[in-house]
């Protein structure tokens, strides 16, 4: 199964204070939904375990997280790959960013390819789960990058 998301998300921080924070494999990790556990192994490459539940699939999954950060583009691309519970996740996303005003504009997309009992949940439930999920991260991203922010200020 194939699933493909866009959005937008608007930080009221400026753009290099976001760009820390999206570079930063610690403070990602940490805004993905339901983290059970993380492992940082450099500065681009980290493994993740996180709570999944679809429909009656309900688990740990573990993934392995690779930052693609593109300065000269303004871009942030991430590559997971992963699983659980005999399912197999694959996810391509990227967010372009745009400072406006003072604030960054985070402009993303992604693209997931699901297989095993997750994939077998069914289109609708998965993709409102998976539309929760990722909604979830980015608004993760804005709520900690406004927050550290404001410590660093």
């Amino acid at each position: 199964m194939k699933l493909q998301y866009s959005g937008q998300e608007n930080i009221p921080v400026p753009y290099d204070q976001v760009w820390a924070f999206i570079t930063d494999p610690h403070k990602i990790a940490t805004c993905l939904p339901d983290v059970q556990s993380y492992e940082v192994h450099d500065d681009t490459h980290l493994e993740v375990t996180v709570r999944v539940g679809v429909g009656p699939v309900r688990g740990n999954f573990k993934f392995k997280v690779e930052l693609q950060p593109d300065a000269a583009n303004r871009r942030m691309g991430v590559k997971i790959s992963g699983g659980g519970l005999g399912s197999v996740v694959d996810l391509l996303a990227s967010a372009d960013l745009a400072e406006e005003g003072g604030q960054t504009r985070l402009d993303w997309k992604g693209e997931a390819v699901m297989r095993g009992p997750v994939a077998a949940v069914g289109g609708r439930v998965l993709d409102v789960q998976a539309q929760k999920l990722i909604g979830q991260t980015f608004a993760n991203v804005k709520t900690a990058a406004t927050e550290s922010a404001g410590r660093t200020a």
